[in-house]
């Protein structure tokens, strides 16, 4: 399909989104619409970028990647820090490469973060990681960071979300590295954005996260840690690759008892992530959220073809 409506120039040209939590049917449904309108996928998963972290972060198969191009998947070694403003500048240069190519560009996942880079367009610093700072700041309890981020950068202190660790700590590196105020970020939105949403209530969601937890590990998401770990990759790097390979690399370690053990630990450190990622979605109220019990792909098509004839040029005048 060639779409003239994705041939604009690049301060028009619209981006469709797809968005949710683990575990709601995203990645399959971003296949099913990429291949309904002839276009390609960018990645927006923050573990999905490191090659060889396949089973434990969703990675699709051999099978969907045949059906679909996709972009920005086994990008950088498990070992390498891949920032922030790496995967904005990748995700910027795939997306406009499928715009040139007359295609549509989707952006699919759930690391709330990437998306918000792209579809809200931060204007962000690439400074290296400081390691023996972030081992000291995370030490800190929440207000002893907020404090001194104060010191170091009043403005961006008078900015921040002072309720998220993470961000607070990357803010105090920035500006530690001599970066004066680049820790706030100031929008520049590049592209116009249909976002669209699913996820399932609690319960449903809770089942979908607990059987794909018990089919991942039956095909061998054990092994892969293992195997990671026989390749030289860290402990400490599994484990600040969250969730899987957190718990499966403590469940190697001897930590965790019994395989029950790290089921139930692992399922319920799922759940809360999704938790997280709802809340983070919850702030947008530009996201338009499909009705999963009804037929979500045909509810997506219709939001798209109604978004594309919304944005298209009026006709010239007789």
């Amino acid at each position: 399909m060639n779409n003239l409506l994705f041939e604009q120039t690049p301060s028009m040209r619209k981006l469709v989104v797809i968005l949710g939590t683990n575990a709601s049917g995203k990645s399959e449904l971003g296949i099913c619409l990429a291949k309904h309108f002839g276009g390609e996928i960018v990645s927006a998963d923050s573990r999905q970028v490191y090659r060889g972290l396949d089973l434990g972060s969703g990675k699709i198969t051999p099978a969907q990647a045949a059906i679909v191009k996709h972009h920005l998947i086994d990008v950088a070694d498990v070992t390498e820090y891949y920032s922030l403003a790496q995967y904005q500048r990748a995700a910027y240069s795939a997306i406009d490469s499928i715009f040139s190519a007359g295609k549509m560009p989707l952006l699919v996942g759930g690391t709330g973060l990437y998306l918000s880079a792209v579809v809200d367009g931060y204007q962000l610093v690439d400074a290296p990681p400081n390691e023996p700072l972030r081992e000291e700041l995370e030490s800190l309890p929440l207000a002893q960071l907020v404090e001194r981020l104060e010191k170091l950068a009043p403005d961006a202190a008078s900015r921040i979300d002072k309720n998220n660790r993470r961000r607070l700590i990357r803010a105090i590196e920035i500006t530690s590295a001599g970066y004066a105020d680049a820790a706030a970020h100031q929008n520049v939105p590049r592209y116009d954005c249909l976002q669209l949403g699913l996820t399932w209530p609690r319960d449903i969601l809770e089942q979908r996260i607990e059987a794909r937890l018990r089919e991942r590990l039956a095909q061998g998401m054990i092994d892969e840690v293992a195997g990671l770990r026989s390749r030289g990759v860290s402990d400490v790097r599994l484990d600040k690759l969250g969730l899987e390979y957190r718990y499966i690399t403590r469940y190697l370690r001897g930590e965790l008892r019994t395989a029950d053990d790290l089921f139930n630990q692992l399922v319920i450190a799922i759940r809360q992530f999704a938790k997280g990622q709802l809340t983070w979605f919850g702030r947008d109220s530009r996201i338009l959220w499909l009705d999963p019990f009804k037929d979500y792909y045909q509810e997506a098509c219709d939001r798209i073809r109604e978004w594309e004839s919304a944005h298209l040029p009026a006709p010239l005048p007789e």
